[in-house]
């Protein structure tokens, strides 16, 4: 690949935002050449208007990059190919379809869009074959949009990937929602310090409805989410019904064997890593792995009465947001063959 593609970041400075930034920041494949934010900090450096959240320094490459309109010209002007988007819903429903008929190709953090029939909510692991989807949108003679799932929904997908082969009848979730799942600024300190509030906003539902579209699958779901005082890291316990007839082992070994052949600078080599310690996993592990923050961890496995229980741990900005759209991206160029 001897030059780089262009892309945009629209939403930049929020918190799925910043995720773009630092993982695009030195990209193999993806040049970051256009950031938006909010109209107040058009013209700004990015480094000065940005309140940084993530746990590590900001890198110094992005630090002096200049925040501009949301312009689909200007964008087409500085020779953008791909958006990332990490707007709210409510403005990626009216942004999203202009970029998309203006011949960008948008990978969308954002529920906007995700429920289309001609959209794929991807996570390439589990899914890859849902990418030709974007023919029905119009592709190649039209841009299209690619989603990745509900942060949530990414973890339990990818610890349930490799089990479908046993008849997934149903599913029993609870998670353990960080804050920063909530965006910034988020929740008030007086909501959540010292606290859980066992209620999201229209999350139960994205969960069970995802899951069926990734999988094609169609268990009945049972869920609960609960957001706790947590920086980062979505747990989540869950109980499985299967058709036929499966051992602890055999789990464990489904995901350890559960290796998915890619070249994608996103991909984890081993993207779901199960341990027997007692306590684990835990959101202070949301960025081990490499690539930080893109591997599911899983634990705690038991079975009771024929059914199998787990307790998986996501990060829900990285794999289960940015990163995921970044792996999608790179998941279509790969595809498409546009190296």
């Amino acid at each position: 690949m001897d030059k780089k593609i262009k892309v945009a970041v629209i939403g930049a400075t929020g918190a799925v935002g910043q995720v773009f930034m630092w993982m695009l920041s030195d990209h193999p494949w993806f040049e970051l050449s256009y950031v938006t934010a909010s109209a107040a900090r058009v013209g700004q450096k990015y480094g000065a208007t940005a309140h940084w959240v993530m746990p590590f320094e900001m890198p110094e490459s992005i630090k002096d990059i200049e925040v501009k309109e949301f312009s689909l010209p200007e964008m087409s002007k500085a020779g953008v190919r791909i958006v990332f988007s990490a707007l709210p819903a409510a403005v990626a429903r009216e942004a999203e379809p202009q970029l998309r008929a203006e011949g960008f190709y948008v990978f969308s953090n954002a529920a906007a869009m995700r429920y289309d029939a001609d959209v794929p909510i991807l996570i390439p692991e589990t899914n890859i074959e849902q990418l030709d989807l974007i023919r029905e949108q119009g592709y190649p003679q039209t841009g299209f949009c690619v989603t990745n799932a509900n942060c949530v929904t990414t973890g339990l997908a990818m610890a349930l990937a490799p089990l479908r082969k046993y008849g997934i009848k149903t599913i029993t979730i609870n998670s353990y929602q960080s804050v920063s799942g909530a965006g910034y600024p988020g929740l008030s300190s007086f909501d959540i310090t010292d606290n859980c509030i066992p209620y999201i906003g229209g999350e139960e539902e994205k969960i069970e409805k995802e899951i069926k579209k990734i999988l094609s699958i169609d268990p009945d779901v049972y869920a609960y989410t609960v957001r706790v005082p947590v920086m980062f890291g979505h747990l989540e316990t869950v109980w499985l019904d299967f058709e036929k007839e499966v051992e602890i082992e055999d789990v464990i070994k489904d995901w350890a064997d559960f290796k998915v052949e890619s070249d994608l600078p996103s991909s984890p080599e081993q993207p779901v890593v199960y341990s027997d310690a007692p306590t684990f996993p835990q959101p202070k592990y949301a960025f081990w792995g490499n690539p930080k923050g893109m591997v599911v961890y899983t634990g705690r496995i038991k079975k009771k009465n024929g059914k199998i229980g787990f307790v998986l741990l996501v990060n829900n900005i990285v794999k289960g947001a940015a990163g995921g759209s970044i792996q999608n991206a790179e998941a279509f160029v790969a595809h498409y063959g546009l190296r």
